[in-house]
């Protein structure tokens, strides 16, 4: 099998230009050592008011990030045009997601649809840590259209 870098972008009339099978792309980086040990992102943290991790590998479709809220505490009230499946690691608390509260313990998945409003609330005693994988990297590589609303705030792109 040969490896061979694909055309940077297709247009309309490149239709008949798709390859007749996939090629294999092995990037630089395959592993992301120590997530949680490596740091917060600080910024995107800050304006979300608790930790965020940042998984940096390069894919290209789906984001994956580690969250924490400490007990009692809640993330901001918030939309966004990608897709989210929270996969809780540790603690319990729930979702509100629109109009529906959404109760969670570790073990549990929920799914944050497009564009609803969300925030997530530790109700536990300790820690709660959450994976987050999203689909903003496809939105942002097909016309940066990955956008994130904070209530009270306009659109921004993530």
């Amino acid at each position: 099998m040969t490896t061979m870098p694909p055309q940077k972008t297709f247009a309309s009339a490149d239709f008949d230009k798709t390859p007749p099978e996939p090629h294999v792309i092995i990037p630089d980086r395959l592993i992301h050592e120590g997530v949680e040990s490596a740091g917060k992102q600080d910024d995107y943290s800050k304006e979300r008011k608790h930790p965020v991790f940042f998984v940096d590998l390069p894919s290209k479709c789906l984001s994956l990030t580690i969250g924490w809220l400490d007990p009692g505490q809640s993330s901001n009230m918030h939309r966004h045009t990608y897709e989210t499946i929270l996969y809780v690691l540790e603690g319990t608390g729930y979702s509100q997601v629109q109009d529906q509260k959404v109760p969670w313990k570790i073990g549990d998945a929920i799914y944050i649809p497009v564009w609803a409003w969300h925030k997530h609330t530790n109700t536990g005693t300790g820690l709660c840590r959450y994976l987050a994988c999203e689909n903003a990297p496809l939105l942002q590589n097909i016309g940066g259209i990955a956008l994130r609303q904070e209530i009270g705030k306009h659109v921004v792109a993530k």
